[in-house]
């Protein structure tokens, strides 16, 4: 887990920025249901003479190293000290919060190819303007984007609540494609599991685990700050908008499921690993135990005539040293004996790997009464 870059006895509104963070971008998107205006790496002074002419305007923050431009924003937005202090301290806790008319929400990002990586995504908006601050390269707010470019649907026509929705909802769909690249891993880990288990095995196990719950740490507290929103919503929310919202809490709900659905899995099949590698370690048991009771007979027959007492001084004294015959007839009986003694356990070897038992036989044999 990361814990969020803090310095030890600053105030609560202090702002304390991460040395390793990405530089800042900032770029200004600005709609109406006709015409679109799309800049990068745009100065301050630009975003302050287009905040008037344009219905909605989108700010967005990509990289949170220049403490310069970040406390601007916060100065002209009049961005809440404590809400600034969690943009900049990132891996908070996904939350809805409200400041006078403004609203305030924290999500997070998250990609998965080689690894899951995971991001944070703030957002500042009221009716007229969105301001979302984004920590790194993971960006879910592209297809969004798009689809002002494009025209599509009613992004250009609706207002800035509907765009902080669709933020969220793209954020939210960016889970999808995680649960289906987790889904391939333990199917593939599953006949890993069947077909040559090994310790690399239980690593990438443990490694899912702590994976999946890296996502439901961040995917939880999100559940709450969409029913937070949905109950608090201020009055420029529109009637589509909450009824979107309340699609995108559902959303959240199915891939919590999906994700305790897949730690259960990762759980079963650790069980199945214990079970196969139990058995595994029955059938060389089971052969070892096989060749061991085989030689057996041949052992003793060998030790017993591997003493030495002579027979000239006794009788009784192994008289057997002396027949002309001894070591092949001692080479037979070694042979004999460990051959009865295999076909005698060999029968309820196979009897067992069959299924069938002796009581079974029985309960299968049919009986006087239902003759």
């Amino acid at each position: 887990m990361t814990i969020p870059y803090m310095v030890a006895g600053v105030g609560p509104e202090s702002l304390t920025f991460d040395p390793e963070a990405a530089q800042t971008e900032i770029s200004l998107i600005c709609y109406d249901g006709e015409r679109l205006l799309e800049e990068h790496r745009v100065e301050i002074t630009r975003v302050v003479s287009q905040l008037e002419k344009w219905p909605v305007v989108w700010i967005n923050v990509e990289g949170l190293a220049s403490d310069k431009k970040i406390k601007w924003l916060g100065d002209l937005f009049k961005i809440h000290p404590l809400a600034l202090e969690d943009i900049v301290t990132v891996h908070q806790r996904a939350k809805f919060e409200t400041y006078d008319d403004c609203c305030f929400f924290i999500a997070h990002m998250m990609e998965a190819k080689d690894e899951l990586k995971q991001e944070q995504v703030s957002l500042y908006f009221n009716s007229k303007f969105v301001i979302t601050f984004q920590e790194g390269p993971i960006d879910a707010t592209k297809p969004v984007l798009e689809r002002i470019r494009k025209g599509q649907g009613r992004m250009r026509s609706a207002g800035a609540d509907y765009l902080a929705y669709a933020i969220i909802d793209s954020v939210i769909d960016c889970y999808y494609p995680i649960l289906e690249y987790f889904g391939e891993k333990l199917e593939n880990m599953e006949d890993e599991i069947l077909d040559a288990p090994s310790k690399r095995t239980v690593t990438k196990l443990h490694s899912i685990k702590r994976e999946l719950l890296a996502m439901r740490r961040a995917l939880f507290p999100l559940r709450e700050a969409l029913s937070s929103m949905l109950r608090n919503s201020p009055d420029y929310f529109t009637a589509d908008t909450l009824l979107h919202l309340r699609d995108s809490h559902d959303h959240v709900v199915q891939i919590a499921d999906f994700i305790d659905t897949y730690r259960e899995l990762c759980s079963d099949l650790m069980d199945v690993y214990l079970s196969t590698t139990s058995n595994r370690l029955s059938e060389v048991m089971k052969v070892l135990t096989v060749i061991t009771t085989v030689c057996a007979p041949p052992t003793l027959v060998a030790g017993i005539y591997g003493m030495n007492f002579n027979p000239e001084s006794s009788p009784y004294n192994m008289p057997e040293l002396n027949w002309f015959y001894g070591y092949p007839i001692a080479i037979v009986l070694m042979v004999s004996l460990s051959a009865a003694l295999f076909m005698f356990i060999l029968k309820p070897l196979k009897r067992l790997e069959s299924g069938d038992t002796p009581k079974a036989a029985a309960s299968n044999t049919p009986t006087a009464s239902h003759q």
